[in-house]
């Protein structure tokens, strides 16, 4: 109900599309520059803060074609050479470059830009495209923006368990007894994660950024300690040795781009979470900490590896003193479990979007603070994101494993946001054709590439990412057709509303106090639930409001914005609610505005009444008949209406019906 789009707004001046009018900082918050750069690198950089656990690993050994029996922290590595000392410089180049050219190029620098009222992330990229091209044309639009949130989700479960794998992978050094015991400590640390979720993550959250302030620091003078190993790994910035690798080793070049892959996973949360720290902190965090801090530990992993081949099995954990290799363990166990509360909010986050602009059934969403939106928990989701993680660690058993199954959905959701940006840069920013083709192509090649790379792990991995995104597609799909199918045949049986009021004037019926609100996704026709009232009560309220709430195309929506009254007659009354799709309805509080426009509310004398459809499925819908019947179980599914828009329940009256799609 009510998922209909509202009429996109004037399109920003030039500067603020730009972000050249905002304030460094801008975003949804008032903290400070430096509060905001600090809960920066606790929330948006755990993801990429943790890749060096694993990536110059699993990238050095696919490029001298190593293999291990599974290469996980401290398993035996077998060699079929030296390590080529070519090798190490070119993988050394390459992760260097992909940090520079992905994510400082086209994340900090590009994507930054292009925000919906300083929202960020893939579905702002949608509503942004939508747009630009007109509803009409919006299909793939909105297809792109489906596969990219169900690859999203792919990695909201592989991140989890890959990062907390890999940094417990690290007691294998500390003491071969714990060998056997790796898998069930990972399993207790992440089902004590998604359970404390309902509980909220305000307070835990603000030791979030000094400690991953700690771990950056920690990395970079790790990676300082081993550099004089072997200075040569410097050769490592002339991006020639990067490309020399390619033409020297044609045959690994996909394997190992498959690899590099994950030392840039995770940024494309630096946009996701645009909208809570602005793109002045997120990129100052990004330039004065975090990409040096992550270059120097690379090098330092290089040169080690350079020195001494055998700490190929785990170059992270030998950089660090045998005495610190415990406390080391301990912190990577925390700034992975920070990593994984960052893409499961971001989970959260990207399921109340969804929700809101129409992709998926409404599911109970509960807020966990008082004072921030954005803090919220999603049972389902938080149940489903649990069961498919420890399933991931049982399968795979260590983080090299589940390396295959990475990259995939990575690299598919960057694929999604460059294509999506060059409709936004081409038709939204009115850039030129030429213009855009030219800032996006370079992203563009490079993504297809990554992303080609990680389908030669499609049989070792890959498929766990794809098969779950085809399946939430396949909903999203289904849901959005479904829906659609349903409304356009109910509007051809329905009574429309000012005929039905002018009936009502010239006979009207017995009339009792109170005001009665009439919930609809059409405003034009009668609610089922007043045609029903009337039928059997035989009774009408001495005051009507026949409410819709919409979903804007932009993330919040002003207060002065929220809710437009139109008047039809004395006793009937026409209420627009809008939301945006970062923010959750609440019709009491949307009513209550309505006081300072003269018209009075009193939620004790009035009564909600809302239509509860009983759907059956026909062979003439126009979808097949297994996809009405999913449809119907996703609309049971969808939680109940009265809680959704937060409607008190002693004041709502639900009228059923039955319809066939």
């Amino acid at each position: 109900m009510g998922h209909d789009q509202q009429h996109p707004p004037a399109a920003k001046p030039d500067g603020d599309r730009f972000g050249l009018d905002e304030p460094a900082g801008n975003g949804h918050s008032t903290q400070s520059y430096a509060a905001l750069a600090l809960g920066a690198l606790g929330v948006v950089y755990g993801d990429i803060g943790t890749s060096p656990l694993y990536a110059l690993r699993e990238t050095i050994l696919a490029a001298t074609g190593a293999a291990s029996g599974g290469h996980g922290g401290g398993a035996e590595v077998v060699l079929t050479g030296p390590l080529p000392r070519a090798a190490v410089i070119g993988v050394l180049s390459l992760i260097l470059w992909s940090l520079v050219v992905v994510v400082t190029l086209k994340y900090v620098v590009l994507l930054l830009r292009a925000d919906n009222n300083g929202e960020g992330g893939t579905l702002t990229l949608v509503a942004l495209a939508q747009r630009a091209l007109g509803r009409t044309r919006g299909g793939i639009v909105l297809f792109l923006g489906m596969a990219g949130a169900a690859l999203f989700y792919g990695d909201a479960v592989i991140t989890p368990a890959i990062s907390v794998l890999s940094a417990v992978e690290g007691l294998k050094l500390v003491t071969p007894v714990l060998n056997d015991y790796v898998i069930t400590i990972a399993s207790v640390i992440l089902i004590a994660l998604f359970l404390v979720q309902s509980r909220g993550t305000g307070k835990v959250a603000n030791f979030f950024g000094p400690i991953m302030t700690i771990w950056f620091l920690t990395l970079a003078g790790l990676g300082i300690y081993h550099i004089a190993d072997d200075l040569g790994v410097f050769a490592s910035i002339n991006p020639y040795y990067g490309v020399r690798f390619f033409f020297d080793h044609p045959g690994l070049s996909l394997a190992v781009l498959g690899s590099v892959c994950l030392a840039v996973t995770g940024a494309e949360a630096l946009y996701a979470d645009m909208g809570h720290f602005g793109r002045g902190p997120i990129r100052s965090a990004w330039v004065f900490l975090v990409f040096p801090a992550l270059w120097l530990n690379y090098l330092g992993q290089g040169a080690l590896i350079l020195s001494d081949p055998t700490a190929i099995d785990n170059p992270f954990y030998k950089l660090a003193p045998p005495a610190l290799i415990l406390p080391l363990v301990i912190m990577a166990t925390l700034a992975t479990i920070i990593a994984s509360q960052a893409v499961i909010t971001g989970a959260y986050s990207l399921t109340r979007q969804a929700i809101q602009l129409g992709l998926l059934p409404r599911l109970e969403i509960r807020h966990t603070s008082e004072h921030t939106s954005g803090q919220i928990y999603i049972p389902r989701i938080n149940i489903l994101l649990l069961f498919t993680v420890l399933l991931l660690v049982w399968t795979f058993k260590t983080s090299s494993n589940l390396s295959h199954a990475y990259g995939i959905s990575v690299f598919g959701a960057m694929l999604v946001d460059s294509l999506l940006a060059f409709i936004v840069i081409w038709r939204g920013w009115r850039w030129g054709l030429a213009a855009a083709v030219a800032v996006i192509l370079p992203f563009l090649i490079i993504d297809v590439a990554f992303f080609s790379a990680n389908l030669l792990k499609l049989l070792s991995g890959g498929y766990v990412p794809v098969l779950f995104a085809m399946a939430l597609v396949l909903l999203m799909w289904t849901w959005v057709r479904g829906t659609k199918i349903l409304f356009d045949k109910t509007r051809k049986t329905d009574v429309p509303l000012l005929e039905l009021v002018g009936m009502l004037t010239k006979s009207p019926p017995y009339r009792v106090k109170g005001m009665a609100v009439f919930l609809t996704s059409d405003p034009e026709t009668a609610p089922a639930s007043l045609l029903h009232n009337l039928k059997h009560n035989k009774v009408l309220h001495e005051r009507n409001v026949i409410l819709t709430v919409r979903s804007a195309d932009t993330p919040r929506v002003a207060e002065s914005e929220r809710v437009r009254l139109s008047r039809i007659t004395d006793d009937f009354w026409r209420v627009e609610m809008v939301y945006g799709y970062m923010e959750s309805p609440n019709v009491p509080k949307g009513l209550a505005i309505l006081r300072k426009q003269g018209f009075k509310f009193d939620i004790m004398s009035t009564s909600f009444f809302l239509s509860r459809r009983s759907i059956k499925a026909s062979p003439q819908s126009g979808m097949p008949i297994w996809q009405d019947n999913l449809y119907i179980g996703l609309t049971k599914s969808a939680t109940d209406a009265t809680n959704f828009f937060q409607i008190p329940t002693g004041r709502v009256v639900e009228v059923g019906t039955q319809v066939t799609v």
